[in-house]
């Protein structure tokens, strides 16, 4: 595996020196500050590549933008509505400027509306240690009595509609603006930052697009950008939900190995591919990580290491971001098959064998707590990750289970 680094920008609490010394041999970017659906410039890309090319003192790093994570694909690509046509034509435009550049890894999504949903970004573990979590009667709470989503209660079963109102009459003001905040007004790797006006507008645009429609766009999509990316070397992969399971009444296409199977069956190109996230998926008990790697993992272009633990074993439910190797995914196993997959592209001479992975999200731990970082994204947590899975990486690699 190819260890990288996700890097919010000049403004991420975790610099270019933090990850020299963490050891990273590539970084995983985007240009969050580009509005959705105008075209990245080679001279943004430029400035990027160069932020990331030199250290505080202006020493070399060594370093270079080896992923996009993400190129935004806007709301109305996903409900095919407004400038929708044009918004295509300058994501392709935006993906031949970074193949340009020499990146030839793009992630995305086609999440409706939000990004990926967490109640609480700094939740108390026994140990001190603070992570997110997404608590389905906190987010019921938000759904039906912050939000008031029109129908929102009918989605949810009794037991929780009923926690969630004691819930929502035990909160103060300050509680439920911050279960707002948390859930709508923007997080990490999110291009957009709503208020609670705005995600109600865009659940109104979504009132036509039903599961079937959503995925017929998706395909839409795939195809038009997705032979650009074959003819030009790009490996795009796409990022699947978080959580993998309906929200706020909209549809969710990739939350499943069927769902990414019908995805790469849709334009069956090599560059139409996967973005493994062991988090996202492994909060839905269905989820099977190591077989998925073993069945999908030709079209596997990048990977997202990350543990999470169910409180239950219902298909939706609410979970937080255990330790690297704690959580419910068997991280040792998982890992294992990704060498494995490895090897095989080896032995068949495929230059993208080895694949870029990254320490997803961690744990504040130590001088991570209180330090204002990216929420999911410290300094310290992630780096006991990366030297974890680095671990099991090398105990594989001299052939245990290889």
């Amino acid at each position: 595996m190819r260890h990288t680094w996700r890097w919010f920008g000049p403004k991420d609490r975790v610099s270019i020196d933090d990850m020299m010394q963490a050891g990273v041999q590539g970084v995983v970017t985007a240009l969050h500050h580009v509005p959705t659906g105008t075209v990245w410039t080679p001279a943004e890309i430029a400035r990027r590549q160069a932020e990331i090319a030199a250290m505080a003192d202006g020493a070399p790093s060594g370093l270079k933008w080896e992923v996009v994570e993400s190129l935004p694909v806007s709301e109305a690509i996903k409900t095919q509505t407004g400038d929708w046509r044009e918004h295509i034509a300058n994501w392709i435009t935006s993906m031949r400027h970074l193949r340009d550049a020499g990146i030839e890894v793009l992630c995305y999504n086609f999440m409706p509306v939000l990004d990926w949903t967490r109640t609480d970004l700094a939740w108390r573990r026994p140990n001190g240690a603070r992570c997110m979590r997404f608590d389905f009667t906190d987010f019921a709470a938000f759904d039906i009595h912050i939000l008031q989503r029109k129908g929102a209660a009918e989605d949810f079963p009794e037991e929780i509609r009923d926690e969630a109102a004691r819930r929502f009459a035990a909160m103060d003001d300050a509680r439920r603006e911050e279960l707002a905040g948390n859930v709508v007004f923007g997080l990490p790797g999110a291009a957009e930052h709503f208020t609670l006006e705005d995600v109600r507008a865009l659940l109104d645009s979504y009132a036509p697009v039903t599961d079937a429609v959503l995925r017929r766009n998706f395909h839409d999509f795939l195809e038009q950008v997705a032979p650009v990316a074959q003819d030009i070397g790009m490996r795009l992969c796409c990022h699947p939900d978080d959580p993998p399971f309906p929200l706020l009444g909209l549809p969710r296409v990739m939350s499943t190995e069927a769902d990414y199977a019908e995805r790469m069956a849709a334009v069956d190109l090599p560059a139409n591919g996967i973005t493994l996230c062991s988090g996202s998926l492994g909060a839905r008990p269905d989820n099977d990580l190591p077989g998925m790697m073993e069945r999908l993992g030709d079209r596997v272009h990048f990977l997202h290491l990350r543990n999470v633990r169910r409180d239950s074993d219902a298909i939706r439910g609410s979970f937080f971001e255990d330790e690297h190797l704690a959580g419910q995914t068997d991280m040792v196993a998982l890992v294992a098959a990704v060498l494995r997959e490895e090897k095989r592209r080896r032995e068949a001479g495929r230059a993208d064998w080895n694949i870029p992975m990254r320490p997803d999200h961690g744990q504040d731990i130590l001088d991570d707590i209180g330090r204002g970082g990216q929420p999911g994204y410290p300094a310290i947590g992630r780096l006991k990750g990366l030297a974890e899975l680095r671990g099991v990486e090398m105990a594989l690699a001299h052939g245990a289970r290889v």
